[in-house]
């Protein structure tokens, strides 16, 4: 698998178009710290009084993304593609965290599915940009492909697990006094 994904990777890589170089640059730059999520968030809630809660999650779920996911690099130790293969450069500054599993793609998924899940008819434009995150850190060349696939699928599983805590804490709570 690593042969493939470095394959993978270098296919990517080695076939940069110039003229979208700034447009992955500026959706790397976008993705990061999932501030883009938050405004999205906001966006969404100010237009429905029915969840002006949804900001907290969105919140919740970037605060998990990325302390799962620093974890996770912490532990497998993965190297960056340019610290094993230095060329062609990187588009964006590199790292200093290991690689897998990508936080950008970890708190991009696990943001989209979590507003996804609030939102249903949004849910194809959430996941559209949340992929064009991930894309883009294989595109400037700090991340291997798998990195961003682990990144993506841990981030849906966290979303999942915020929206079932969710819901047990919403059955344990105390009815509300009549009023």
């Amino acid at each position: 698998m690593n042969e493939l994904d470095r394959s993978i990777r270098d296919l990517v890589v080695d076939h940069r178009v110039g003229l979208l170089d700034p447009l992955f640059q500026g959706l790397s730059y976008v993705g990061s710290f999932g501030i883009v999520w938050l405004l999205l968030a906001v966006a969404i809630s100010g237009f429905s009084w029915s969840r002006p809660w949804l900001w907290t999650r969105v919140g919740a779920a970037i605060l998990l993304a990325e302390g799962i996911s620093g974890g996770l690099k912490e532990w497998v130790g993965r190297d960056r593609p340019p610290v094993a293969d230095p060329e062609p450069g990187t588009l964006v500054h590199l790292p200093d965290t290991y690689s897998f599993p990508s936080g950008h793609a970890t708190v991009a998924f696990a943001c989209a599915a979590t507003l996804a899940l609030a939102v249903p008819r949004l849910r194809w434009p959430l996941y559209g940009l949340a992929a064009l995150i991930a894309f883009s850190r294989v595109y400037v060349g700090v991340h291997f492909p798998l990195d961003v696939v682990a990144g993506a699928v841990l981030g849906v599983g966290i979303a999942r697990a915020l929206r079932m805590l969710a819901a047990a804490l919403r059955r344990s709570a105390p009815p509300l006094p009549p009023g």
